[in-house]
């Protein structure tokens, strides 16, 4: 009969684990800063960088696990 182990056989096998879950919540992190300074530009600023109130609001307004 085989011998079957369930255990990792790395010393540390959640590395990649926290490390991409560490990725993840800096994203988020990043996103929701981006978003918020977004949603204070004035008229002026969004219109030099042309993209309509519109626009802003919409992609302010996004939850922060979306892309």
């Amino acid at each position: 009969m085989a011998n079957i182990s369930l255990h990792y056989s790395s010393q540390a096998p959640l590395a990649g684990t926290f490390t991409a879950i560490r990725q993840i919540l800096a994203t988020w992190r990043q996103r929701t800063k981006e978003r918020r300074e977004l949603a204070n530009l004035d008229y002026r600023t969004m219109r030099d960088l042309g993209i309509s109130p519109t626009d802003v609001v919409f992609e302010a307004n996004k939850p922060f696990w979306r892309d």
